[in-house]
């Protein structure tokens, strides 16, 4: 792509041809799924989070970036957790050009890079440097699910019994949530859970005192997160029965989902492979990005 050309969002009829449910069969990490995917679903679904999404060209495209829209959104320079844009390409080399444009991502602020594609790094790391921007680096597993989205028949083999009470998770749990959150415990990162509540489903289950004792929420690009059950009710099955609830979710909206977690997570690995979801080879890749002045 050369220097005169400049992005391209994507409109309202390429988003329907983009935000059909995902093929069972393809190959890990293919194209632009999974994140992709989810940020189109949520902006036909009156784009509560002003996500859009830029490429290079179209349908012809190299590279596929989505973010919040800039005037909108991107106004606290150390919010990352709104700050975030999700990038995939299938030409590492011209990368670092595109993204080395002020007008495609903004280096002056604190923000997040993520990724199915670790062949992003060398762009990111070359262009920190060159603005003396300060790089964390993340990775962890990237799951997927292989069951087919038509039928519920599965799931219902595997709901399991007991008095514990599923629910739908709503804003007034979003500081439970943040305290228990790795990538959170702080007032920014509280706001942005109690974004996602208002906008986006969680689910959870009450223990026997009525109490919240497991729970996973939806982000905007249809990414399941912030998955916890506390420890008293650890490997009892627990975020197995909060999956099955989100399943339920998935397959009557027909949305695809995804995760990332710590291959250290036992519990909700387990869970999800339960549910007969993969994990992708390629991993998921987080790159936290700050400008010297914030460091």
């Amino acid at each position: 792509m050369s220097k005169a050309q400049k992005s391209t969002l994507l409109n309202s009829e390429v988003y329907h041809k983009m935000s059909q449910p995902l093929p069972l069969n393809l190959p890990t990490c293919l194209f632009h799924i999974p994140h992709v995917y989810g940020a189109v679903f949520n902006i036909k679904n009156k784009n509560p989070f002003n996500m859009e999404v830029l490429v290079d060209a179209w349908p012809d495209y190299q590279i596929v970036i989505t973010r919040p829209q800039r005037e909108v959104r991107m106004k606290d320079d150390l919010d990352h957790y709104t700050n975030t844009y999700q990038i995939f390409t299938k030409a590492p080399d011209k990368l670092e050009e595109v993204l080395a444009r002020p007008q495609v991502i903004n280096w002056d602020q604190v923000f997040q890079i993520q990724g199915c594609q670790e062949s992003l790094q060398e762009a990111i790391r070359k262009i920190s440097a060159s603005k003396s921007v300060q790089v964390d680096y993340v990775k962890t597993i990237l799951i997927m699910t292989e069951i087919d989205l038509k039928t519920d028949e599965f799931l219902k083999t595997l709901s399991p019994g007991g008095s514990f009470q599923n629910i739908s998770l709503d804003p007034s749990h979003a500081g439970l949530v943040n305290e228990q959150w790795t990538f959170g415990k702080n007032d920014r990162s509280l706001k942005y859970i109690e974004r996602c509540l208002q906008n986006f489903p969680g689910f959870g289950v009450l223990g026997p005192e009525g109490r919240l004792i497991s729970w996973i929420v939806m982000e905007q690009s249809c990414e399941m997160r912030m998955g916890y059950t506390v420890p008293k009710y650890q490997k009892h099955g627990y975020m197995k029965k909060t999956s099955v609830h989100l399943m339920n979710y998935v397959i009557q909206k027909k949305v695809s989902c995804y995760f990332h977690m710590s291959e250290h997570k036992e519990e909700s690995n387990q869970a999800l492979r339960d549910l007969k979801f993969k994990a992708a080879s390629c991993g998921w890749h987080q790159w936290k990005c700050s400008p010297e002045k914030y460091c």
